[in-house]
Parts: structure tokens; C-alpha cells; sequence
């Protein structure tokens, strides 16, 4: 018979915490959470502050939603799987739509560009400007902001101008917020970030992460995108599983 290992019931309760918020869809208040590990009241609110203070959980209105360190812990594994399941999943979605496949993660604030699928038939576009300058330019920038909540996408924009790349960059804060609430599930790049490319993303569906998944095509093939929209919600489906969030 094996030993029982000694657990910390401390512990145990606060990954019960995390679990649940990560489980609920939107906000979840203290006494919600209380109910749904079965602690008590004033326990539940000691373990929400201490995850709160440690960046596990953030606290919004209606309650405690999953914070920036597990979005980043997340982030981390997908940025440490060179060639590993992400990429086949964007190598054959590139396969699959004769197109450059990419994909995005928000790491500890900032938007990240973490693998790129492509060939010499459709290569990818040319990343002459870093997305910490060109989010709002991108269909992965955009992809990423729309899914954050809106104070932290406000706080995202004050610290990163918008700055004007093409003749097509959207520069005006208002008419991005505006398109960003308009179409948070499909975010597009008409020859914003470079002229000649488009591009659309989609976000990953994850509570425990903020990530997306794009193709591009040269703008003479922009008929093409609504067709290849199926594939890439499945490709960004197919990358939640793969990390497990």
C-alpha cells in the first residue's frame, strides 16, 4: 500500500480557488467561490487575497476572474514548444489553406509573436516593426486586445502609441475600440501593418490565457480569406487543447 503523500490543505484550497475561477465563464464573487470549494467565508477571502496579491487571480467588477501570472506561465509553455504540437498545428493549417500561419500570446503584459508556419510558396510577412510598436496594426494584436478586459486593453493602449505604418493604420484609439468591440471573435489587417498583405485572426479559446492565431495572404488573394475561417477557429481550438487551458 502506498503512503499517503502530506498535503498542505492551505495549498490545496487556494489551487481549488484558482480552478474555479478558471472554470466559470466571467467574474466569480468570494461567496460563489466559497460555495463551489466548500470553505468557509473568511478562509476563501484570506486564499482569494493572497492569489490577488501574487498576480494568480485579478479582481474585476463582479468579482475574481484569472490573473496575469497564469496567462504568462501559460504563455511561457507555448514559447518554449519549438516544432512541437502549436507548430504542427500551424503547419497544417498552413497546408491546409495555402497560407502563413502565426500565432500570438499576451506574456507578462506585453503581445507576442511565438511560432509562424510558412514556405516558400506563401511566406510570412515581412516583421520589419515589433508588435510591442504594431499591435493595433495586426490581426494577432487585435485578436489579443478585443479578448482582454477593458481596463487592461485601456492600460495597453496608454503605454503603446498607435503608431501610423501605412496609409491603411487605424491611429484613432476611439474607431480601434470601436472595431475591436464590433468583432472581438475575427480581427482583420486590410494592409495595415504592410501594404500588399491581409490578414485575420482569431482568439484562442482559453480562460486561463490571452492567445490567437492568424493567417496572412497577399492582398490580390483577399477573395480567399472567408473561405479559410473554418480551418483557423479549428487550428485555434486545436492549440487550447494542446496546452491544456
Amino acid at each position: 500500500m502506498q503512503p499517503q503523500p502530506t498535503l498542505i490543505n492551505s495549498v490545496v484550497r487556494a489551487l481549488n480557488l484558482l480552478d474555479a475561477v478558471g472554470t466559470e465563464p466571467g467574474p466569480v464573487t468570494a461567496k460563489r467561490l466559497a460555495r463551489m470549494v466548500d470553505v468557509p467565508l473568511p478562509t476563501a477571502y484570506h486564499l482569494l487575497r493572497t492569489l490577488l496579491h501574487e498576480g494568480y487571480l485579478d479582481r474585476v467588477d463582479g468579482g475574481y476572474v484569472i490573473g496575469e501570472r497564469v496567462s504568462s506561465l501559460a504563455a511561457r509553455r507555448l514559447s518554449t514548444d519549438p516544432g512541437g504540437r502549436t507548430h504542427r498545428i500551424l503547419r497544417a493549417l498552413h497546408d491546409e489553406v495555402g497560407a502563413a500561419a502565426y500565432l500570438s500570446v499576451l506574456d507578462g503584459g506585453c503581445i507576442r509573436l511565438v511560432d509562424v508556419a510558412d514556405s516558400v510558396e506563401n511566406p510570412r510577412t515581412d516583421m520589419w516593426v515589433g508588435f510591442d510598436d504594431a499591435a493595433h496594426a495586426t490581426a494577432l494584436g487585435k485578436a489579443v486586445l478585443a479578448a482582454l478586459p477593458d481596463d487592461v486593453r485601456q492600460d495597453y493602449l496608454s503605454s503603446h502609441p498607435l503608431n501610423d505604418l501605412t496609409r491603411h493604420t487605424q491611429t484613432s484609439r476611439r474607431l480601434l475600440l470601436e472595431e475591436l468591440d464590433s468583432s472581438p471573435e475575427l480581427t482583420r489587417d486590410r494592409e495595415e501593418y504592410a501594404v500588399g498583405t491581409v490578414c485575420i485572426a482569431v482568439p484562442v479559446p482559453s480562460l486561463t490565457m490571452t492567445a490567437a492565431v492568424a493567417i496572412s495572404v497577399p492582398s490580390v488573394r483577399v477573395a480567399e480569406v472567408p473561405d479559410r475561417l473554418q480551418a483557423l477557429r479549428r487550428a485555434a481550438s486545436l492549440v487550447a487543447v494542446s496546452v491544456g487551458v
